[in-house]
């Protein structure tokens, strides 16, 4: 449950296993309290993880260590998919 008492998924599992009940079903805030699912801000509205299906470290696809002047894709999820650790690359200079 979310502090305001909204209910973000069914499960923690249901996180990462694929199931409808893990789309968000509430507001996500970032941390200036903007609404990640509604604000104008993230158009893309993913979820950038870094890890493999599994819940693993994906290696060389969690923009770690990436510099704005070099080529670099991490992992990310669409936040509506319903399937948080769906590993979908991206390059990491997207917004």
């Amino acid at each position: 449950l979310a502090p305001q008492g909204q209910l973000l998924a069914k499960s923690w599992s249901s996180l990462f296993e694929g199931s409808a009940s893990a789309t968000p079903r509430g507001p996500i805030y970032s941390f200036n309290g903007r609404n990640v699912l509604a604000d104008a801000l993230w158009p893309r509205r993913l979820a950038w993880h870094g890890s493999t299906p599994r819940g693993s470290h994906a290696r060389r696809r969690d923009c770690q260590g990436w510099r704005s002047s070099g080529p670099g894709e991490g992992l990310a999820t669409p936040l509506a998919g319903g399937r948080l650790l769906a590993g979908h690359r991206h390059n990491c200079s997207e917004a």
